[in-house]
């Protein structure tokens, strides 16, 4: 369980004329249950990836609290794991090595890394690429070796920070459904940003929908889609339709009151 109780966030920005303040987020409050898929949307600079980085414990915040289980977020832990849009994955080493790079941070011995981030190249299809390097794999291929790195240290809550942001959109549709077979197969908790709204109902049970900058929780949406999702006949449901529609509607008028 995640709970994100009012929190909020204010940057200093040192600039020529002395220091200004960058209000990122206002009294943001989110209660997360566990293996929940959520989707975080809102427009560009709402503080989104901030909220992340403040869940994952990288980023303090000046006000409000964040529990995980009922215990205060103090600092990163090996509950929680994040997947970036950029792969982030190291160039010299292996795609193997770069799974088992997150494990030797855990001081795992040798042979149990290497036989987990096998597994977790096997769950993700990238088996036979283990000797491969980062440059070599197309960029779907370098994020499903980020995903593996993420799983393979086993947390019970994943961070996804637009991770599919960077591919086209028939690779973008189907790391979609590859991470959705394993969320239900992992059971972790997924809290996952993106711009697209297609893609945050898509994947989701609730998304969250922020205000523009300072972010607040506009509203949270239930997204009544049965599961296992199969693409065309989610994406030609109504239900589907009405309530991308809705969301882009929403989003638009907190939009035009920002301005």
């Amino acid at each position: 369980m995640v709970e994100v109780q009012r929190v909020s966030k204010t940057f200093q920005r040192i600039g020529k004329n002395g220091a200004t303040e960058l209000k990122a987020l206002s009294d943001v409050t989110i209660s997360i249950r566990e293996k929940e898929f959520v989707s975080i949307i809102g427009p560009s600079g709402c503080g989104k990836t901030t909220l992340l980085k403040i869940i994952d414990g990288l980023t303090p915040y000046d006000g409000g609290e964040i529990l995980i289980n009922g215990k205060k977020v103090t600092g990163p832990g090996p509950d929680r794991a994040v997947v970036f849009q950029t792969f982030a994955l190291l160039p010299w080493r292996t795609v193997l090595a770069n799974v088992e790079f997150s494990l030797e941070l855990r001081q795992l011995p040798r042979e149990q890394r290497t036989a987990t981030a096998r597994d977790y190249l096997k769950r993700v299809g990238l088996a036979d690429f283990e000797n491969h390097y980062p440059h070599e794999l197309s960029g779907g291929m370098q994020q499903r070796a980020g995903l593996a790195r993420a799983l393979a240290v086993n947390p019970s809550i994943l961070l996804m920070d637009e991770p599919f942001g960077s591919v086209d959109a028939q690779t973008r549709q189907l790391l979609q459904e590859e991470l959705l077979e394993l969320w239900q197969r992992e059971q972790k908790t997924v809290i996952f940003i993106t711009h697209s709204m297609d893609e945050a109902v898509y994947l989701a049970d609730r998304v969250v929908v922020m205000t523009p900058r300072p972010g607040r929780v506009a509203e949270i949406l239930d997204v009544p889609l049965p599961r296992p999702r199969i693409p065309d006949v989610v994406r030609r449901d109504p239900k589907f339709v009405d309530l991308t529609n809705y969301i882009w509607d929403s989003l638009k008028k907190a939009m035009e009151n920002h301005h």
